[in-house]
């Protein structure tokens, strides 16, 4: 089964490329299939919720290549922010702030900013991301989450996004010092995308029973 992945982010990439290892799965990206970016992709994550946004980029982009398409929309919600940044997580800082940081480190200023007189123990959090598949005749949205504390500075160099800032207490580590395998195995990312490999590799069994049986 060919899945092509609706990112142009190579750090969630390289990511999903991990879960996906040792399956039939074949996953092929959008700079493979030279889908050029255009203007329009980036009003696709304005809804205000994390699932809605990546069933919005995966219909598109299946509509675009008539392959089967998966996309994911995550971010991060900090209680004291009453949950924000949620699904602007990307667009968290100002714009002037992202061309001249760079996307995320100016993200991660930004948040740090808005928490500035926010004590430790205030300072919850946690991560959500939101996996959409669209098949030819069906499409599906599986969901993951993990919990956290906000640190007052950046601390390990793996990673990407809000990762430095993002501590776990029971791993005694931010999610920027796993490595991408122990990542993968609690990561917000990792779970929604098992479920959704799960899931295609149910179909893909399916199929084959269909075509033993003809």
């Amino acid at each position: 089964m060919k899945l092509a992945v609706a990112t142009r982010n190579p750090g969630k990439l390289r990511e999903i490329e991990s879960i996906f290892r040792d399956t039939p799965i074949r996953l092929v990206s959008l700079a493979e299939l030279g889908v050029e970016a255009k203007p329009e992709e980036e009003k696709l994550e304005g809804y205000p919720s994390f699932a809605r946004n990546a069933l919005a980029k995966a219909q598109y982009f299946h509509d675009r290549t008539g392959l089967a398409m998966m996309a994911e929309d995550s971010g991060i919600r900090v209680d004291a922010l009453g949950g924000e940044p949620g699904p602007r997580s990307k667009r968290y800082a100002p714009p002037e702030m992202q061309a001249g940081y760079g996307v995320d480190r100016a993200n991660n200023l930004h948040l740090l900013r808005q928490l500035r007189d926010v004590p430790d123990d205030q300072r919850t959090a946690h991560f959500y991301c939101a996996v959409a598949v669209v098949l030819e005749d069906e499409s599906r949205v599986f969901g993951g989450r993990v919990d956290g504390v906000i640190l007052q500075e950046p601390q390990g160099e793996g990673g990407f996004g809000y990762d430095p800032l993002f501590y776990l207490p029971d791993r005694g580590c931010t999610s920027a010092e796993l490595t991408v395998e122990e990542k993968n195995q609690i990561s917000h990312r990792g779970r929604a995308m098992r479920a959704a490999r799960d899931w295609l590799l149910e179909v893909l069994n399916r199929e084959t029973r269909a075509v033993r049986d003809e």
